[in-house]
């Protein structure tokens, strides 16, 4: 029962990451490309999680804790680049 609900869940997020995919590709302003890329690597992060939950690896959601916080520093980085135009 609650397999079949993860691979529902997962199914449906993967689903909306083609979405934000859409966006990323065809946002009319950087600001919103940087927010589809962000909504994506968030995605990933909690799809990763729920491998971790079915899969009952706990070594899975080190990984998804890592990659959501590159994810962010990503974010933060190519939002002041977008900003000011220069990282340093």
């Amino acid at each position: 029962m609650i397999f079949n609900a993860l691979t529902a869940m997962a199914v449906f997020l993967a689903v909306l990451a083609f979405f934000s995919l859409y966006k990323a590709y065809d946002g009319p302003t950087a600001a919103d490309r940087v927010v589809a890329i962000n909504v994506i690597s968030t995605k990933v992060a909690i799809l990763i999680a729920i491998l971790a939950v079915t899969t009952n690896q706990e070594a899975f959601v080190d990984v998804a804790l890592i990659y959501a916080m590159m994810g962010f520093v990503a974010t933060v980085c190519v939002s002041k680049y977008i900003e000011k135009g220069k990282l340093f």
